[in-house]
């Protein structure tokens, strides 16, 4: 039924078994350990430009996490409108909240069949298996022979029948290789978990739910759950496990410090442009240029000049401005002294006198 996947599985690890097993030896448990590392590292090369979309769209996400958290404050008493519009704010970013998890769900289908094509070599009799897909009697013949440490790598500490093994009981002679590479697997599977949520801020994971329940299962659950069911996986398949989480780790240091070098430089180039646009220190306006200044010492300046023009206005026209506080535009005098005033009254008077007596002189 899952012969699409079983086949293209067989294929890629029958290529890299011819390749190692030409240099160490068909019945090499090293060429077959190898063969098997190198198919999840050409999977995983395949899956390369869907894991750095899942960066970038991480990126995203970190970036409108803010205005995601406002979206559900805003709408807290009503989910449906809730989902309606962190929909469309994550289509107006471009992001796909389901892109954060494509890596994992490709790497499903190649875990469940290499888990099959290893289990089909040893599921019948070496007399009555004739092929395993791509591998020939030979080639299954090979890989029952390959033993590490006394071990053949098909086995595992229990052949449980529901991960496809024959039953059979518990093998503890497979304990002592086994258990070092679960225990080396968790240890990476957590590591590298570890290692994604650095990048990720809190902000983001608060404003994507299913991007914090995720964060969790990979950090703590996944490692528990390879340290216990380990013991029912293959050595084969715990190898490939391994091999899986040691690229994952190698791949995220380097994928991040590239788009962190990235970022660095898209910094630096606006930088850059804001310098050259801004005027040097020193440098004189060109021609025409007018400076720019704030709208209220403006609006104060031009009340200023108007002021001043209007006063220069009226002195060139000879008429006197008026003073302030007057509301009939009339200028107002000051209070002249008592002493001016009194002589001013004393000469009025003392013409007046003159003239009447000027007067009875003429008619006499």
């Amino acid at each position: 039924m899952l012969n699409f996947i079983y086949y293209p599985v067989s294929f890629i690890l029958w290529c890299w078994h011819k390749v190692f097993g030409f240099v160490l030896g068909d019945d090499n448990a090293i060429a077959w350990i190898l063969a098997i590392m190198f198919l999840t590292f050409t999977v995983r090369g395949i899956m390369f430009k869907p894991f750095v979309n899942q960066v970038r769209s991480m990126k995203k996400m970190q970036e409108f996490a803010p205005e995601l958290k406002r979206v559900q404050k805003k709408y807290a008493n009503d989910k449906q409108r809730q989902a309606a519009e962190m929909q469309k704010l994550q289509k107006e970013h471009g992001v796909n909240p389901l892109g954060s998890c494509l890596p994992m769900v490709l790497q499903i289908p190649v875990f469940i069949g290499l888990n099959w094509v290893l289990r089909s070599f040893t599921n019948k009799p070496l007399d009555q298996k004739t092929e395993n897909y791509f591998f020939d009697h030979a080639g299954v013949e090979s890989y029952v022979n390959a033993k590490l440490f006394g071990v053949n790598i098909g086995d595992a500490i229990h052949h449980a029948s529901v991960l496809g093994g024959t039953g059979g009981g518990w093998n503890w002679n497979v304990a002592p290789v086994a258990v070092p590479l679960m225990i080396l697997a968790s240890v990476l599977t957590h590591l590298t978990a570890r290692h994604s949520a650095a990048r990720q801020a809190a902000t983001a994971t608060e404003a994507q739910p299913q991007a914090a329940l995720m964060q969790k299962l990979t950090m703590y659950i996944f490692p528990l759950g390879v340290l216990v069911f380990g013991a029912f996986f293959p050595i084969g398949l715990l190898v490939y496990w391994l091999s899986n989480n040691g690229w994952t780790l190698m791949q995220q240091r380097l994928v991040y410090t590239r788009i962190d070098k990235e970022e660095a430089a898209k910094k630096a180039e606006a930088k850059e442009k804001r310098d050259a646009l801004a005027p040097k220190p020193g440098a004189k306006p060109k021609p025409g240029a007018k400076p720019v200044q704030p709208k209220n010492e403006t609006k104060t300046e031009s009340t200023d000049e108007e002021n001043e023009s209007s006063a220069n206005g009226q002195q060139s026209n000879g008429k006197r401005s008026p003073k302030a506080g007057s509301p009939h535009r009339f200028a107002q005098q000051g209070q002249r002294p008592q002493g001016s005033g009194g002589q001013r009254k004393k000469s009025a008077q003392g013409g007046k006198n003159s003239g009447q007596k000027g007067s009875g002189q003429k008619r006499r």
